[in-house]
C-alpha cells in the first residue's frame, strides 16, 4: 500500500465509501438539525439545553461501558461462529450496564434542579435517548464487523435522514417539548434492522473476558474523557458565565468541531484492517504518509476558506446577532484542523494497536489542564479565553498521541 491509488483502491474495496458517506450525512443532518434548533427555539432554552445535552456527551461514551468498542475491535480479529458468540454475550452484559448508566444520568439532573426550571424533563428524554443510542450502537458495529459496511450505512442513514425530518416537524410544531420527544425516539429507529443472530447464539461465554472488559472499561474511560473535553467548556460557561454566553460558544465551536468528522468517518471504516495489521510496521507507516497526503491539503483548504469567509458563514446559518463571535470560530478551528492532522490520526491508531491506555492517560492529564487553564481564561477573557483553552488542548493532545505512537512503531521488527 505504498502508492496514494493503491491507498484509495483499497478504502473503496472495504466498502468505505459507504462509511464515510454515512457519517457525511450524519454530520449534515446533525448539523442541520442545530440550525434548527438555534432558529426556532428562544436562546434562553437553547442554552439550557445546551448544557443538559453538554452532561448526556459526557455519559454516551460510557453506553454499555465500552461493549460496542470490544465488539468493533475484537469482533473484527475473530471468526464468523465467534462474531456470533461474541455478540450476543456483549448485547446482554452491555445491556444491564446501560440500564444502570441511564438511571445514573437521570440521578445527575438534581445537581441543576435548583437553578434552571424543568430540567429534570430533559433529563428523562436525554436518558430515553442514551438507551436507543446503546441498541442503535450494537446493531451497527455488529454490521461492520461481518463485512456489511453497506447496511451499516444504511441503518445510519435511516436513523439521520429520518430522524432530522422527524426532528423538523416535531420542533416546528411543539417547539421545545416537540424537539425532547423527537431526539429520544430517533436511536430507536435501527431496531427495524434488529436480527436474531446478534443477540441468540449459544455458548456466548468468550474465553478471554477480562481482556476485553479491560479493554471496554478503558475505551470507555477514554472516550468519555475526551467528550467530558468537549462538554466542560460548555458546563464551565454556564457556572461562570450565563446561558447566553454558552449559546454564544456554542455557535462559534458548531462550524469547527463537526469538520473532524472527515477524518473520523475515514478511519472508522479502515479500522478492522488496521486492528487485524497492528503488528505490521510497513503498512502502518504506509498508512500515515498516505494519510497526510489527503488531509494536509484539506486542512489547508478548509482553513483558508473560513478565513475569508467567516462573517458571512456566520450570517447565513446562524443570524447577524451571531457574527461577532468569528474570531472565536477561527481560534477553534486552528485547534480543530491541527486536530485531525494529529490528534484523530494517532488517537485512532493507538486503540487499534491495542494501546487504548495511552489515550486514557494523556486525555485525563488533557481535562486536567483543561480545567485549570480554562477556569483563569474565562475569567479574563471570557468565552473566547475558552475557545482559547481549548484549542490549546488539542495541539496538545495531538502531540503527545503522535509521540506514543511513533515510540510503538520504532519498536515493532
Amino acid at each position: 500500500m505504498n502508492s496514494l491509488k493503491e491507498f484509495l483502491s483499497n478504502f473503496l474495496k472495504n466498502k468505505g465509501h459507504h462509511v464515510f458517506l454515512s457519517f457525511l450525512i450524519a454530520k449534515i443532518c446533525g448539523f442541520l438539525g442545530s440550525i434548527v434548533i438555534i432558529r426556532l427555539l428562544p436562546e434562553n432554552e437553547y442554552g439550557i439545553l445546551s448544557i443538559v445535552m453538554s452532561v448526556y456527551a459526557i455519559f454516551l461514551p460510557f453506553s454499555g461501558l465500552g461493549s460496542n468498542q470490544i465488539l468493533l475491535r475484537y469482533g473484527s480479529i475473530s471468526q464468523n461462529e465467534n462474531k456470533q458468540r461474541l455478540s450476543s454475550y456483549l448485547f446482554y452484559k452491555g445491556l444491564f450496564y446501560e440500564i444502570l448508566l441511564v438511571l445514573i444520568f437521570i440521578v445527575f439532573s438534581l445537581f441543576y434542579e435548583n437553578k434552571y426550571d424543568s430540567i429534570f424533563i430533559i433529563f428523562l428524554f436525554c436518558g430515553i435517548r442514551l438507551m436507543g443510542f446503546y441498541l442503535s450502537n450494537h446493531i451497527q458495529t455488529y454490521y461492520r464487523i461481518t463485512g456489511k459496511n453497506n447496511v451499516f450505512a444504511n441503518v445510519n442513514n435511516a436513523i439521520n435522514i429520518g430522524g432530522f425530518i422527524i426532528l423538523l416537524v416535531f420542533t416546528y410544531f411543539w417547539k421545545f417539548y416537540g424537539y425532547l420527544i423527537a431526539m429520544s425516539i430517533i436511536p430507536y429507529l435501527s431496531l427495524f434492522w434488529l436480527k436474531k443472530a446478534m443477540f441468540s447464539a449459544k455458548n456466548s461465554q468468550p474465553v478471554d473476558k477480562k481482556e476485553m472488559w479491560r479493554f471496554g472499561i478503558f475505551t470507555a474511560a477514554t472516550s468519555v474523557i475526551s467528550e467530558t473535553l468537549f462538554s466542560l467548556d460548555v458546563i464551565l460557561l454556564g457556572i461562570l458565565m450565563n446561558e447566553n454566553a454558552v449559546a454564544n460558544y456554542k455557535v462559534a465551536i458548531l462550524l469547527p468541531s463537526n469538520i473532524p468528522f472527515l477524518v473520523i468517518s475515514f478511519m472508522q471504516s479502515d479500522y478492522p484492517l488496521l486492528s487485524k495489521n497492528y503488528r505490521n510496521k510497513a503498512f502502518l507507516v504506509s498508512y500515515i504518509r498516505n494519510y497526510y497526503k489527503i488531509f494536509i491539503p484539506i486542512c489547508f483548504g478548509i482553513f483558508v476558506f473560513f478565513y475569508f469567509f467567516k462573517d458571512f458563514l456566520l450570517t447565513f446559518f446562524f443570524g447577524a446577532n451571531y457574527v461577532e463571535n468569528s474570531n472565536l470560530m477561527m481560534i477553534l478551528l486552528l485547534g480543530f484542523t491541527f486536530g485531525m492532522l494529529s490528534r484523530n490520526l494517532f488517537g485512532n491508531l493507538l486503540p487499534a494497536v491495542g494501546k487504548i491506555e495511552v489515550n486514557t492517560w494523556i486525555s485525563a492529564l488533557s481535562l486536567l489542564l483543561l480545567c485549570i487553564v480554562s477556569y483563569f481564561a474565562v475569567a479574563s477573557f471570557g468565552v473566547v479565553g475558552m475557545g482559547i483553552s481549548l484549542a490549546g488542548m488539542l495541539v496538545w493532545e495531538g502531540l503527545a498521541y503522535m509521540f506514543f505512537f511513533r515510540n510503538y512503531l520504532n519498536k515493532l521488527s
